[in-house]
Formats: C-alpha cells, sequence, structure tokens
C-alpha cells in the first residue's frame, strides 16, 4: 500500500474506532487538524468545520453531534482514499509534507512530568486546602502589603552600609519579617551580611546532600515624588483592594521575601522538618547591581559552605504568559552581560564669541547620532536560548504561524533559512532586539558650565546589555570601530579603552571611552537544561503547580516550559561560583501585573501572588525527596 494510503487508512480507522466521548481530548482534536493544515483551502475549511474550527477555537459538542461530523468525516476519507488512485499527484502535495514537518518537530523542547512529592502528598493537599481559605489569603496578602508599605529604596549613590543613614530602612523590614514569621525565626539560623542583608538556614537531617538556595531581594526603586499623584493608590500604601495589591516592591521583589517565607512559616506550622538543608538569601542592593548585599552574600556563603556547594538557586527572574491557549513557563537559564561605556569629548576651551565649527557638544552629539545610526543587529544562533525558545513555541504554540514553525524546522541544519527566519522575527517578535542581540541605550548625558563658555568636557553614558552569544571584549571593539570616523572627522585623538588611535600630528582634542563605572559584566555561564537533573526538577515542579492551580479565573489547562533568557542582570551573577545550576524565575503571570515594576501603579494580582507562594512550597517539597539533585 503506498505511504498516502497508509496514513488515510491509519486516519480512518482511528476516527471509526473512536469511542467519540463529549469532548474529545484536545491533543486527539490538534492531530486531526495537523493532518490536514497544509493541505489546500478546501481541505482546510473542511477539517476546520469538522473539528469545530479548533484552529481559533475549542468546541465542545454533544456525543450525537461528534458522532455524525466523524462519520461525515469519514466518509470524505473514503472519497479521498478513492480519488487518490486516480489522481496521486494531487493528495500527495496536500498531505504528507505537513505531517513530515510536525515530525520534524517531535524532538525538539522535550517536556517532563509534573512532580508531586509522593512521601509528602498528604501535606501537600493539606496546605493547598489552607491556602484556598479566606482567612490565610487575607493574612499572606496584608504580609506582602505590609513589606510594601517600608520604602526600602535603593539609591545608585549609597554609601558604605556603616556611614550612610539611608541604609537604616533595612533594619524596620527585619524587625517586620521576624514579627511576621515568629516559627520561622525562632527555628532558621539567621544571619545578618554586612550589616543589612539576610541569610536564613533551614537546617537539614541529612549532610550528604547539598542544599537549596530561594533568593529574593528587599530593595525596591525609589519612587519619583512627582509622579505621586499618577497612583491609582499610594505607591507605598499596600492596599488590597479585592484584587490588586498596591505598591512600590509589589512585584519587584518582596514577592519572593514573603513568598518564601510564608511557606515555609506554613511548612513549620506543620511540624515539617527537611532532609534537605533550604537557604534563604535576601539582598538589599539589587536595583544597583548587588554591590553591597549580594556580593557579601555570595562571599559569605562561598567562606560558609565552598565552592560548587549549592544543589541549585531559584531568583526572581522569568515567569509565565498565556500563548494561544498553552501557558509558557520560561525559567531564565541565561543572563545578558552588561557594560557602561562613557564617552567624554575634551576640547580647547574659550570664549563663546568666537566658537569653531564643531563645540565638544557638537561632537559630543555626532558620536550619538553614530551610535544610533548603527545599532547592535539581533542574531539567531543555535543552540543559544531565544532559539532555544523558538523551538519550543514552534512545537506547542498553535498561535504560531505554519510558516514560521517550517523556517524553525528548516533552520535547523540550513544557515539561509536560519537568517531567513531571523528575518521574519523583526517584523513578528517584539522582543527579538532586545532578546537575540546586544541592546544599547544613550541615558545619561553633561557637559558645560555658562552659557558665554565653550564647553571643555562634556560626557555620555551608553548602557550596554550584552548578548549571550557575544562578550564586552566584541562590545568594546564595535564601539570603537563606530566612532572611530567621528574622531578622524574632528581631528580628534581617541583614546579607546586605553588604545590610543590617532594622527601623528597634532589633533584638536580627544575622545575617550571607557568602562564608566568598572562594573562590566560577561555573559552569565548557560545552566544545563535537557536531561539535567535540576532542570527536570524545577520543570516538573513549575507544571504541578500550573496545573493544580487554585485561581478563580480562567487558566488554561496545558502547560510548558521553555528555557528563558534574563535581559537584566540579577543578584545570582554573584553567585556563579557556587553552582551551575542557576535559574531566575518568580512563578508570575504576565497578566498578574497591573502595571509592570519600576513605574508608577505598580500592583500584583492577589491570586498570582497565592500561586508564588504554592510554588516555594512545591520547590522546597520536591526538592526534599528527588534524586535529581545533588
Amino acid at each position: 500500500m503506498h505511504s498516502t494510503d497508509r496514513q488515510l487508512c491509519a486516519l480512518f480507522r482511528r476516527m471509526m474506532t473512536s469511542s467519540a466521548p463529549k469532548i474529545a481530548p484536545r491533543d486527539e482534536k490538534l492531530a486531526l487538524h495537523d493532518d490536514f493544515v497544509a493541505g489546500d483551502s478546501a481541505w482546510k475549511a473542511k477539517a476546520d468545520l469538522e473539528l469545530g474550527g479548533l484552529s481559533s477555537r475549542q468546541e465542545k459538542p454533544q456525543r450525537n453531534v461528534t458522532r455524525s461530523k466523524l462519520l461525515g468525516l469519514a466518509g470524505l476519507l473514503s472519497l479521498a482514499l478513492l480519488a487518490q488512485r486516480f489522481f496521486p499527484v494531487v493528495l500527495l502535495s496536500a498531505l504528507p509534507h505537513q505531517s513530515e514537518q510536525l515530525h520534524a518537530l517531535d524532538g525538539l523542547c522535550p517536556q517532563v512530568d509534573a512532580i508531586i512529592p509522593t512521601n509528602h502528598a498528604p501535606l501537600l493537599q493539606s496546605l493547598d486546602e489552607e491556602y484556598a481559605t479566606t482567612d490565610f489569603k487575607l493574612k499572606a496578602y496584608e504580609s506582602l502589603g505590609g513589606a510594601v508599605r517600608i520604602p526600602t529604596e535603593s539609591f545608585d549613590d549609597l554609601g558604605l552600609p556603616s556611614e550612610d543613614p539611608r541604609w537604616e530602612i533595612e533594619f524596620e523590614l527585619h524587625d517586620y519579617l521576624e514579627a511576621r514569621f515568629p516559627k520561622a525565626h525562632a527555628t532558621l539560623k539567621r544571619t545578618k551580611v554586612n550589616t543589612y542583608a539576610l541569610v536564613y538556614e533551614w537546617k537539614g537531617t541529612d549532610d550528604s546532600v547539598k542544599p537549596l538556595l530561594l533568593a529574593a531581594h528587599m530593595d525596591v526603586v525609589p519612587v519619583n515624588p512627582a509622579t505621586y499623584g499618577d497612583w491609582i493608590n499610594p505607591p507605598y500604601s499596600g492596599y488590597f483592594d479585592g484584587e490588586w495589591i498596591w505598591g512600590r516592591g509589589s512585584c519587584d521583589d518582596k514577592p519572593g521575601v514573603i513568598g518564601s517565607l510564608t511557606a515555609i512559616e506554613s511548612l513549620l506550622e506543620r511540624g515539617f522538618t527537611p532532609s534537605r538543608t533550604v537557604l534563604l538569601a535576601f539582598g538589599i542592593d539589587e536595583e544597583r547591581g548587588g554591590i553591597t548585599g549580594a556580593s557579601a552574600i555570595g562571599e559569605y556563603l562561598l567562606e560558609t559552605y565552598g565552592a560548587d556547594s549549592i544543589a541549585m538557586i531559584v531568583d526572581e527572574g522569568g515567569g509565565y504568559s498565556d500563548l494561544s491557549g498553552t501557558v509558557f513557563a520560561t525559567p531564565a537559564v541565561a543572563e545578558k552581560g552588561y557594560m557602561d561605556v562613557r564617552m567624554d569629548v575634551l576640547t580647547p576651551g574659550g570664549h563663546s564669541s568666537r566658537p569653531p565649527k564643531h563645540t565638544g557638544i557638537g561632537i559630543l552629539a555626532d558620536l550619538v547620532t553614530e551610535l544610533e545610526a548603527h545599532p547592535h543587529e539581533p542574531k539567531l544562533v543555535r543552540g543559544r536560548t531565544y532559539y532555544q525558545g523558538l523551538e519550543c513555541r514552534a512545537k506547542y504554540d498553535s498561535g504560531f504561524p505554519a510558516s514560521m514553525k517550517k523556517l524553525v524546522q528548516q533552520s535547523q541544519t540550513s544557515d539561509e533559512k536560519l537568517n531567513e527566519l531571523g528575518e521574519r522575527l523583526i517584523d513578528f517578535d517584539p522582543m527579538f532586539y532586545a532578546q537575540a542581540g546586544t541592546t544599547q541605550a544613550i541615558d545619561l548625558v553633561g557637559g558645560g558650565v555658562k552659557v558665554n563658555a565653550l564647553p571643555e568636557a562634556v560626557w555620555a553614558i551608553a548602557n550596554h546589555r550584552i548578548a549571550d552569544h557575544s562578550s564586552s571584549a566584541e562590545l568594546m571593539d564595535r564601539f570603537t570601530t563606530v566612532t572611530a570616523p567621528i574622531a578622524v572627522k574632528h581631528n580628534m585623538t581617541l583614546d579607546a579603552f586605553g588604545q590610543i588611535i590617532g594622527s601623528e600630528g597634532p589633533s584638536w582634542g580627544t575622545i575617550r571611552l571607557s568602562d564608566a563605572f568598572d562594573t562590566a559584566l560577561e555573559p552569565a555561564p548557560i545552566t544545563p537544561t535537557t536531561g539535567s537533573g535540576p532542570y527536570e526538577l524545577l520543570s516538573g515542579t513549575i507544571l504541578s503547580t500550573l496545573q493544580t492551580n487554585i485561581r478563580t479565573d480562567d487558566f488554561p489547562s496545558s502547560a510548558v516550559v521553555s528555557p528563558g533568557l534574563s535581559t537584566g542582570n540579577t543578584d545570582t551573577k554573584h553567585y556563579w561560583n557556587l553552582t551551575k545550576h542557576i535559574f531566575r524565575y518568580g512563578h508570575r503571570g504576565a497578566a498578574d501585573g497591573y502595571n509592570g515594576a519600576h513605574t508608577i501603579n505598580e500592583a500584583i494580582r492577589a491570586e498570582g501572588f497565592l500561586e508564588q507562594i504554592r510554588f516555594f512550597t512545591r520547590i522546597i517539597l520536591n526538592a526534599d525527596q528527588t534524586d535529581l539533585l545533588e
């Protein structure tokens, strides 16, 4: 029998032997639909009609209606099978290539099963029942609201903890945490690192296994006083309006602090003692790079536990979102690098009544214009995190265009198709530039002291988030290449990161490029994913939390875990030598933030915060009973 005959007969038999349940399983519907989706419009229209328009919605037909539809489609297939004998070319062109394409996607984005700790299942069920009660919810929401009401703002110019009184607000938060979570503070060992950062140790009974580390930060970005009137509720109100908890830090990142402590407090109230040690690490200045808090925490943990001593780290980061009816959770397993480049333009001064053709400010403007005219281009790299995310969408996102799915499949082996896919993504994905390339933003500028005095020194700073496939050296080389022609144009000497570039003759001045704050950071080491125990444990925990959610909204039932990329820089950059298994994941839905973070009207959906507590509970219990961690 011809291969196409076998396909049609197999599909026919599958449909005729179906028990025609009241609601056909989604996977079976998709299989039937996908067999036809690549055909001509008549075939596709018929398939969509017979399967209840699955491409745009999921119907719930009654048993007799479904049965008649299946019989009708079976009859259509019988005619098609007969027609195949007379018109083989037509049917061959209509059906096989799509199934081959889908088969080619089978190996992409492998998934694991949801993980529920068998030994702790009764405890988990009991806690979920408690978490669903009104009393627990209101207490948890107020725990977060009370933390929000303490304005632990982090400023770029903070001095040493021993000298700058602005740090002292952290003590107020320390006291609040101690009062709000008495059992945790009576049981866990709390260590104050560099005065204000906190490390908690929940000692396990088995010293042969490595600890689990849950990280978060207690600081928030300042609120601009000029925007106070633009907030629906005051920025430090911590107000719960029945749906949202309002205020700075409600999303970033006090849910990480309060959520993990709430989970531990609840476990302690049930008499739970872990076999695996659980560590909490709370930074105090993540919003300015963790240079005072997380850096000291990293040193403390290294001295206390040693290098490569942690089983896995889960910090703030990626969350989950609904894509065409499937929830995609994206724990960040990679993090972009960072560098602020300072441009100084140094020229002779003088009186403004006798100006040169171009002042220092004019030359600086020329530099900025040239840089923005030549932005970094995004680049698709096989095996890198953004590309892996595309593979997951191609396989599981029903809203991902068929032509894009085909390109993803073809790009596995074809450089030409890889480039074509990149071109398509420029218009298709608004996050393509930020995710797949180095970003550049001119954020600061200054210079000049008097309206009638030529500026002798002007400057600007460009912020960069370095792509995970690039490096700070590559960034500096490119920055030099783009700015060198401007130096030549204005007869300036170029001091590019300590390398002098210019003609041997006299120049009119100097353009100096440098690392603005000596804080350049290479892209983070990539966390192992497929086949790695910690990644599988995290994935299984995410899936079990999503699939057993206690939300009251219409939440999708299907979920996928896809590797993600952090475009910011978390405290984990100070923890690289503690483990190679670092995940940046906050288990918050994209729709659970009212207006995002770092802006006005920051608020978190209360039920979304409750799911974070459930996630922390599950990751602790799953890590306590597993052979997936060391």
